[in-house]
């Protein structure tokens, strides 16, 4: 997850809106949001995290988030809401977490699922804290059934989930773990690169997978960047095909397995077996804009 992401969230310090009811259940988690919009009951939660009312980022649905009021990170909005049951992440500071201990909010916290089966651990745990069990358990049947291997035979056609700044899905994330559930080998392995790393557009271009998963458009100097990929690699001669994966996408697990999955399908079976053909050009490739910066660090809230 891209720690621009992270920092958003955290800048949040407050929100605006409608009064959060007091002795509700309070997520301050936009990926916990997406888990209670499919299992928590109508009525049930009294405020959502303030990152889920943006809706380039919502991993939530933003019709579902925008009927709840909207709460910061802060200890003392949290406080001010007086919640009953606070559901948050486990990237909080000290101090937040210790005032809230000292003013007695009750807290169940979870933090960033790394593999498949961690995520539908953490849906089943949080059924469990808010009473709906029964409905965990029916998130967790549509997940799994989601899951099933594409009709593709094998794992041999190469592809890459590309998100915004150049960094790729490496080996030992979800989204690795879900590229080999929809019958895909991840390229990143072949340019060396491990879990978050950058990849160099012209290294790409050289030697291209027959899939690339990313972002459709964006804005900034990010929509300067992703409009030279998408000029480079129309070069490639249609050898490599290019599948709209917004970057939110990337940012939690639980039910965004789902949409994932329902992505990683959409290309036709008979995809060419491998990698791509690269494009040899007589003089060197040069990618002109602004440099990459690469985050932090962390991968979520």
């Amino acid at each position: 997850m891209r720690i621009g992401w992270f920092l958003a969230l955290l800048l949040c310090g407050c929100s605006s809106g409608p009064a959060i009811p007091p002795g509700g259940i309070v997520s301050a988690n936009p990926c916990i949001d997406a888990v209670l919009a499919e299992i928590a009951a109508p009525g049930q939660i009294a405020a959502v995290s303030a990152f889920s009312h943006d809706a380039d980022s919502a991993s939530a649905p933003l019709a579902w988030a925008l009927k709840h009021p909207a709460v910061g990170i802060t200890a003392e909005e949290i406080i001010a809401a007086r919640p009953r049951l606070l559901l948050t992440g486990n990237l909080a500071s000290a101090g937040t977490n210790a005032a809230l201990n000292k003013a007695g909010v009750k807290m169940v916290t979870f933090g960033v699922p790394a593999t498949i089966q961690e995520s539908l651990l953490q849906v089943r745990q949080l059924s469990q804290a808010i009473g709906r069990v029964a409905a965990g358990e029916a998130l967790v049947e549509r997940i799994e059934n989601s899951l099933n291997r594409s009709d593709r035979p094998s794992s041999k056609i190469s592809a890459l989930i590309w998100q915004g700044g150049g960094f790729v899905a490496g080996k030992g994330t979800l989204q690795d773990e879900l590229l080999a559930r929809a019958g895909f080998s991840n390229a990143s392995e072949t340019y060396g690169l491990k879990q978050w790393e950058q990849l160099p557009l012209e290294t790409v271009i050289r030697k291209p997978p027959a899939v690339i998963f990313m972002a459709s458009s964006a804005d900034g100097d990010e929509a300067r960047t992703l409009a030279m990929r998408k000029r480079m690699i129309a070069r490639l001669g249609g050898k490599t095909r290019i599948v709209s994966f917004p970057d939110k996408l990337l940012f939690c697990g639980g039910p965004t397995i789902i949409d994932v999955m329902r992505v990683l399908k959409s290309p036709p079976s008979r995809l060419r077996e491998g990698p791509g053909v690269g494009i040899a050009p007589s003089a060197p490739l040069v990618i002109s804009g602004p440099p990459l910066t690469p985050p932090a660090g962390g991968r979520g809230i």
